[in-house]
This record gives C-alpha cells, sequence and structure tokens, in this order.
C-alpha cells in the first residue's frame, strides 16, 4: 500500500478515489516500525504541497493528525527509533531533537517554548569552560570547580534554579549579566526540544486563502529554460506587517531547528524586513532582510523562506556585490520529486528584479565539494542543465567532454569520481548586458524613506503600482564565453587585505583599518561627524577595500559622492539600495572585481 501511495506522487492518472481510500486505510492501520512511519509521513508531506485535489487534501490532513500518536506507541514497544533522527526526516511529531543550538536561537526557544528543553547531560563534555563560566551566576561553584576532576554541575544548576526550567535560568543569568553569546557558544550545551505538533514538520503549516491543486504532470527540469524565465513578467511583491513577519520567522528558525539546522538569515532575521512575493502554482516566497549589525562587511545578505500551499519546502541564501550574487539553494528532502528546476527559477528571477542581480554563482560545496550528498543526487547536472557553466577552463573542458558521451550512448552515466572533479569550481550563470539595466530600476516602495516619501513616490509611479509591476529593461541571454566573474571571490579581497596588513601595518588589524578609514575620508572628502553608528561601521568595512582600489583620490566628483552615498547605504534599512548604487558605480565595480580576481 505504501507503494501504491508513493506512485500517487508522480501519476496523476489515479482516480483521486483510489487515493483517498490508500489514505483512509492508513489513518486507521497501526504503523509496525520507524522506517515505515518516515516512508508514509514524508509522503503524506508531498501530497499536502503538491495535492491532486480537496478531498485528497482533506484526507492527508486527518492522516497527518493520526501520526502524532504514532511515536510515543513505537516508544513504548522499545522499538529502534534512530532513523527518526536523520537530520532529512527529523522533525516528525512525538520525536524531539538534540542540538547545540547557538545562543540566539536558545534565547528565542526560551522565549516561545520554555518547558520543552533541557540540558542534554549525556552529551556533556566542555567540563572546564563550564566550570571556569558558571561561577558568575553560582556562589562559591570554584571552590569545587577549581580543583576537583568531577564536579556534580547538575547538581548546582538544580540547586540554583529550583523549580525553574533549567535552560530558562540559566539563559535569565547570561541576559541578567550582559554576558557575550559568543561565551555560551563556547561551552556547547547540547539541549533537547521536545517539540508540539505545530513546530513538528507534521503540523507545521501556513494558512493559505487559496490553494493551488495538481491534476497534470509537474513541471519537469526539462521544461524550464532559465534565460527565459529571468526574463518573464515581473512577479508580484508586497511588504507584509511586523506580525506577519514575526509569524515568519519563527516558522523559518522551527523548520530549521528541528532538521538540525541553523541560517544566519533566519537566526538573525528582521520582522521589519520581510517581503512576500507571490511565485505561483500555489507558491509563495518570503524574502528576509537583516539589520546593520548582523550584515556582512561587503556583500548584501538576503534569505528566503519558500512555502508551497503553506508547506515549507525549500530556502535560499543570495549573497550580492553589484550584479553578481552567490546563491544557495536547498529543497528540503521530502519535496525533491517536485517542481525544483521551476522553483529555483522563480527564486532567480524574483532576487534579479528584487536586487537589479544578473549574474549567478554557485560555490563548490552545492555541487559536491566534500559533499557527497551534493555528489549522490547530481547537484552539478541540475544545474549545468539550467545553463550554468564551470568557470575554470579544465572543468569545462570536462563538462564538455561528458556531455558528448551521454549523447552517444542513452545509458551513459557521470561517475561518482568524475563528479568530484567537477565540483572542484565555481559555476556561473549570466545575462547579456549584466551590470547596466539595472541602472534604471526603481527602488523597493517606501526604501529608507518615510511614509509621506512613500506616498509621493506610489504617485509618481502612477496610482501606486509596486514595483513587480513596473515594466523594466530586459537583457539578453548570454552565451558560454569568458566573463569578467569568472575569477572573483571574496574571499581573495580579504586575503588581498590581509597581505597588506602584514606587509604594511605589522599584521595589526587596528592600525590597517584607521590607516584605511583616514584615507578614504580624505580622498572622497567625507565629513562623518553626522553619521549614525552602523553607517561609521560600514565605512570602516568598506574602507579596507576602497583603500586598495589604485586611482581612488583622482575619481570625479560625482563618482566620489556615489561611493560616499554607497557606504551609508549599507546601513539602511534594506541593502537592496546598497546593491542598486554599486551597480551605478562603473569605477568601483572594475576596482573590486579586478582586487577579487
Amino acid at each position: 500500500m505504501l507503494d501504491e501511495l508513493e506512485r500517487a506522487k508522480r501519476q496523476f492518472d489515479v482516480p483521486e478515489s483510489q487515493v483517498i481510500s490508500t489514505l483512509s486505510f492508513f489513518a486507521r492501520r497501526k504503523i509496525e516500525n520507524a522506517k515505515s512511519l518516515i516512508r508514509l509521513h514524508e509522503t503524506l508531506l508531498f501530497l499536502r504541497a503538491y495535492p491532486q485535489g480537496a478531498s485528497v487534501l482533506s484526507q492527508v490532513e486527518k492522516t497527518l493528525r493520526t501520526l502524532a500518536r504514532v511515536v510515543p506507541k513505537l516508544r513504548d514497544k522499545d522499538l529502534d527509533l534512530s532513523p527518526l533522527d536523520n537530520p532529512e526526516v527529523s522533525g516528525i511529531a512525538g520525536t524531539r531533537v538534540t542540538s547545540n543550538f547557538s545562543y540566539v536561537i536558545v534565547c528565542w526557544l526560551v522565549a516561545k517554548y520554555p518547558k520543552q528543553l533541557s540540558i542534554d547531560w549525556d552529551w556533556f563534555e566542555e567540563e572546564d569552560r563550564f566550570g571556569a563560566t558558571m561561577p558568575r551566576f553560582m556562589p562559591l561553584l570554584e571552590e569545587e570547580a577549581m580543583v576537583e576532576a568531577h564536579v556534580p554541575y547538575r547538581d548546582w544548576l538544580r540547586a540554583a534554579r529550583r523549580r525553574e526550567n533549567e535552560v530558562a535560568w540559566l539563559i535569565g543569568q547570561f541576559e541578567s549579566m550582559n554576558v557575550s553569546e559568543e561565551l555560551y557558544d563556547s561551552l556547547k550545551l547540547h539541549l533537547t526540544w521536545r517539540f508540539g505538533f505545530r513546530s513538528s514538520r507534521t503540523g507545521m503549516k501556513l494558512p493559505v486563502s487559496k490553494v493551488f491543486f495538481h491534476n497534470q504532470p509537474l513541471i519537469q527540469r526539462r521544461d524550464i529554460s532559465l534565460s527565459v524565465e529571468l526574463l518573464s513578467p515581473p512577479i508580484p511583491i508586497e511588504e507584509v506587517s511586523r506580525a506577519l513577519g514575526a509569524k515568519i520567522l519563527d516558522i523559518a528558525r522551527e523548520t530549521s531547528a528541528v532538521r538540525y539546522r541553523e541560517l544566519h538569515g533566519f537566526t538573525y532575521g528582521d520582522s521589519r524586513r520581510v517581503l512576500k512575493a507571490s511565485l505561483g502554482r500555489g507558491t509563495e516566497a518570503f524574502v528576509i532582510g537583516v539589520p546593520p549589525e548582523h550584515r556582512l562587511p561587503l556583500r548584501a545578505y538576503h534569505a528566503a523562506l519558500i512555502f508551497k500551499n503553506g508547506v515549507p519546502v525549500a530556502y535560499f541564501e543570495g549573497l550580492s556585490l553589484f550584479e553578481w550574487m552567490e546563491s544557495g539553494f536547498n529543497l528540503y528532502y521530502t519535496f525533491r520529486d517536485g517542481e525544483t528546476a521551476w522553483l529555483y527559477a522563480r527564486i532567480l528571477r524574483l532576487m534579479r528584479q528584487l536586487l537589479g542581480v544578473t549574474v549567478f554563482s554557485i560555490e563548490p560545496y552545492q555541487i559536491g565539494h566534500e559533499n557527497e550528498e551534493g555528489i549522490e543526487s547530481g547537484a552539478f547536472w541540475f544545474y549545468r542543465k539550467l545553463g550554468f557553466r564551470p568557470v575554470r577552463p579544465e572543468l569545462m573542458k570536462l563538462t564538455l567532454s561528458e556531455e558528448q558521451k551521454i549523447a552517444a550512448r542513452r545509458d551513459y552515466r557521470t561517475s561518482a569520481r568524475t563528479l568530484r572533479r567537477l565540483a572542484a569550481g565555481h559555476l556561473l550563470f549570466e545575462l547579456e548586458g549584466s551590470g547596466s539595466y539595472a541602472c534604471d530600476l526603481p527602488l523597493p516602495l517606501g526604501e529608507g524613506r518615510g511614509e509621506g516619501a512613500k506616498r509621493r513616490e506610489q504617485k509618481e509611479r502612477g496610482g501606486g503600482l509596486p514595483l513587480s509591476l513596473i515594466p523594466h529593461p530586459s537583457p539578453l541571454p548570454k552565451g558560454e564565453g569568458v566573463s569578467e566573474w569568472d575569477d572573483f571571490a571574496v574571499r581573495n579581497l580579504g586575503l588581498a587585505v590581509q597581505r597588506r596588513m602584514a606587509k604594511d601595518f605589522s599584521g595589526e588589524a587596528p592600525k590597517i583599518r584607521d590607516a584605511s578609514v583616514k584615507f578614504v575620508k580624505r580622498a572622497l572628502g567625507l565629513r562623518t561627524d553626522r553619521w549614525r553608528e552602523a553607517e561609521l561601521n560600514g565605512l570602516e568595512n568598506l574602507a579596507l577595500v576602497l583603500a586598495m582600489i589604485p586611482g581612488v583620490e583622482r575619481w570625479s566628483a560625482d563618482k566620489k559622492e556615489s561611493a560616499a552615498q554607497i557606504i551609508r547605504a549599507k546601513a539602511n534599512s534594506n541593502e537592496a539600495r546598497y546593491l542598486r548604487l554599486m551597480q551605478r558605480h562603473t569605477k568601483l565595480r572594475a576596482g573590486i572585481i579586478a582586487l577579487g580576481s
């Protein structure tokens, strides 16, 4: 019966009544082991995201609710439940996760679910560091910690906290003394989270006003042209309320934590900086920004959580400079039989629309470098068949050789060894006209401005048309020639700064920072006495690179003023402005590409 249900994911000629009958069978049947539970659970989640009809979806929801009682029953039988801990399928209702969560996520968990948390003392390993840290909160603890080999820290903690949850008490002490999060993280405490039904993957779902039903075969990778998709009509976008933004961040953190994961944009996401994009086919992406104090020094950072009919199915992370974006896309294991290529293409279309990026880079890890999951899934060919190309000539030559073999022999498959070779370098996709067309794009509505400015801008655009409906120039697909970005890596910028620091400043970071800021202020004619702290931080970071670009002091007055705007925009409410201004500055672009290549 499980085989029959799994076939229903891919075969759309199966009558709904037959699928409902099979689902009803599992709603009544006892699950005998963890592996059967996993197969059923993941199939149900797929059908929740890609339902064939309203009746099927209703029965899927009923069956999923019955699964909340299965895990406790299997545990009572003393069965092996370790397969449920696999990160690809963890998060089923009734299970728990134990992980070394970061301080920020632990604080969030304590605020949301204090009674569901506990310290896993079986994983307690950093006794010396714990003993050095905890006397701040437990008087006289050092009497034992400084001399004893096996201090019963759990007894000390139990005595100090009385009836309060041990994790909540501990975090309360850290917060009351304003101790750095790095100190907590150094303890490497493993916490167990016994999450409830709504936080589980079984129960996690965002309410939707309309469900998209799939009564036709799903869109396959062969049906997608990334070039065409990037040139498609704009995607509808809207700003969400702070309350909805907070709810999306909660779901993002939950769906990551139950999979033992964290993402910078989810951990430090700002509920005031969340946009909703309607990608089509029941799919919505919520794009999340981070506040200035948690931004990267040079690149703009954006994350997105993607929902299909209200079900979290994937996340995206984009790190951008000028028109170049290093993109990370992760489709959750359960949904890999879905419309993956279409979804990825829509996300890139969204990033192009929001940020003006037209050059997309894939780092080696994503395609299998020191990542066997990427090798097993054939990630290289997923991107290659969408039009990405290796930037290293020898890998491009190997790719063309493999493609000839595939064309000549239908049964040919690239070996794992060859895939590892192909994963040794970046992949790149570029549109013709990169770095130029985005200069004419308007900034997102209200970006960095007050309500009055928003209304005036809406009037100027003609009755408040959102950015998604504003027509703009479209670049043409670019071929597989050499790009200015082929050899670029942000790491190269960092290493160049380190070499300069070692050569000219005796390896001392404060000296190179101070000298770089002074040079840039003088070269650009900056007066920073009224700059905000976040803007000054941006200057300190960008000055390290600007000070290494030859001829900055000879730039025209317009270019100097533009550079000053870019520096200040890094601290803007939305980093899209920072990127748009960068895309207009040809001299800065040329200088940074040269330094990073």
